[in-house]
């Protein structure tokens, strides 16, 4: 979980995607008090791109939370985006900062 924390905030504040959270909401929305605000900082936390703290969120509302299973599905659901969105955010970073060297290079030759 540190790493997937890390790396969330590396490119947590790049904007190179999205994460629908509507399914999360409508699960949410007739949850217990606790489940409901959690549920609400983490859509909140991805609304303005602070995945960190969507994921924190996230993982501690799926493990202390009772939570019936459409509510735990689209914990998943957002966390597996989540995920997938700072893997496509990191392997572009990965590959502007090749060009980049690749570049710099080319450049100090000349």
């Amino acid at each position: 979980m540190m790493v997937a924390a890390a790396t969330l905030a590396v490119v947590g504040c790049k904007k190179g995607g999205s994460v629908d959270t509507s399914n999360m909401e409508k699960s949410f929305a007739s949850a217990d008090a606790a489940a409901k605000s959690s549920a609400e900082k983490a859509v909140t936390a991805i609304k303005s791109v602070d995945y960190v703290g969507a994921f924190v969120e996230l993982k501690i509302l799926g493990e202390k939370a009772k939570l019936i299973l459409e509510q735990q599905q689209a914990i998943k659901d957002v966390m597996a985006r989540l995920q997938q969105l700072v893997a496509d955010t990191a392997s572009k970073a990965a590959g502007d900062a090749s060009k980049a060297a690749g570049d710099l290079q080319k450049s100090l030759k000349k």
